[in-house]
């Protein structure tokens, strides 16, 4: 840190993403990305919007509001583009929270929540999760403060009925909930039809996942118009231009396409089953995701370890250092062929055989 850095700041700890290695080809299950490529007319729609980058992108984006509007069921207003749901996330700790109003989250979540928590001096109460890893709704009502919950769950995959989110969000009629939905479109239950009915829900949803579009860095705040309206005026105090011109593009386009991605939601769910079917035939545990992941534990080697094996045959998984889920890792789930590679390699490592050779895709 250099001598010129604000006091406030000294002791923040930032947010560590998934590594990013550029040493050699891995077949990359650690962060979460879709493994099918972006659908045609997205990439000419980014295209052609690139012919036009000497100008400054629409800084309403009204053009993706409108087709956000048209797939989820809501009215324009009631949507902010994002630069990728982690900004809607620190707008939402930005506007709903400060010292007089703490924020509560999962204990096991989401590791972006402290460290935005940390950045804007609240007070974080961290609700510790079930003996089984849920959450339980119980714990988040009539808390008088921010909620913020995952739903799925990460890194667990776990998700909360839609019934249990309405039950955290009247309890709350005094606060913001936010329910962050990065990993909704693979089996789990959306509360953006709830929206409409509670004025203190906001929803976060990313094109990361779900649509292909992590490098494009797309995400929406989904909410009443107040709630939008706020947010908007923390946007426009910030980035007013924070989604660019070619992620525009591409994000209408996407939303065009929208059955096209939702197929290949159901793909990776269908491969999910398979691969966790898999894994349990080879003494693994495994936590009912509805992520795009698996969360798993085999009770003959150490989370840690089937990491750094898996590593050095060439595949990424996610380990997180936490005491409570050491022994587990995240695994992003992929195209087929890369989960039997992940499988075959797994194998190996259980049985003591197949040293440091590479798996291929």
């Amino acid at each position: 840190m250099s001598s010129f850095q604000s006091s406030r700041f000294a002791g923040l700890t930032a947010y560590v993403p998934g590594e990013q290695p550029r040493d050699r080809r891995y077949i990359k299950l650690n962060t979460n990305e879709s493994p099918y490529p972006p659908s045609e007319s997205v990439l000419r729609a980014a295209a052609e919007a690139a012919k036009g980058l000497n100008l400054y992108c629409d800084p309403t984006a009204l053009g993706l509001r409108m087709a956000a509007a048209e797939v989820y069921g809501v009215t324009p207003e009631m949507v902010l583009p994002v630069n990728g749901s982690d900004e809607i996330l620190n707008f939402a700790f930005m506007a709903f929270c400060d010292r007089g109003t703490p924020v509560a989250y999962p204990e096991t979540s989401y590791g972006f929540y402290p460290v935005l928590a940390d950045l804007h001096g609240i007070i974080k109460r961290e609700i510790p999760l079930k003996n089984d890893f849920s959450v339980d709704f119980h714990d988040y009502l009539g808390l008088g403060c921010t909620v913020v919950i995952a739903n799925p769950n990460a890194p667990t995959g776990i998700a909360l009925g839609l019934d249990e989110v309405e039950r955290i969000v009247a309890a709350n009629p005094g606060n913001v909930v936010v329910i962050d939905e990065a990993y909704v479109d693979f089996g789990a239950e959306s509360a953006i039809s709830l929206t409409k009915k509670y004025e203190n829900l906001l929803v976060t949803r990313t094109f990361s996942k779900s649509h292909s579009l992590a490098g494009a860095r797309l995400g929406f705040g989904i909410g009443d118009k107040g709630l939008i309206a706020d947010l908007t005026a923390i946007k426009d105090s910030t980035n007013p231009y924070n989604v660019n011109a070619m992620t525009q593009a591409a994000g209408i386009a996407a939303f065009k396409d929208n059955g096209y991605y939702m197929e290949n939601c159901r793909r990776v769910a269908r491969t999910r089953e398979d691969t966790a079917e898999s894994l349990r035939a080879l003494g693994f545990e495994a936590t009912p995701s509805k992520a795009n992941f698996l969360f798993v534990r085999h009770p003959e080697i150490s989370g840690g370890e089937l990491y750094e094996k898996l590593r050095g045959k060439g595949i990424l998984v996610r380990h997180f250092s936490k005491e409570s889920i050491a022994g587990y890792n995240r695994i992003t789930v992929g195209a087929p062929e890369e989960m039997e590679a992940l499988i075959r390699a797994t194998r190996d490592i259980l049985s003591g055989a197949g040293g440091n050779s590479n798996a291929k895709k």
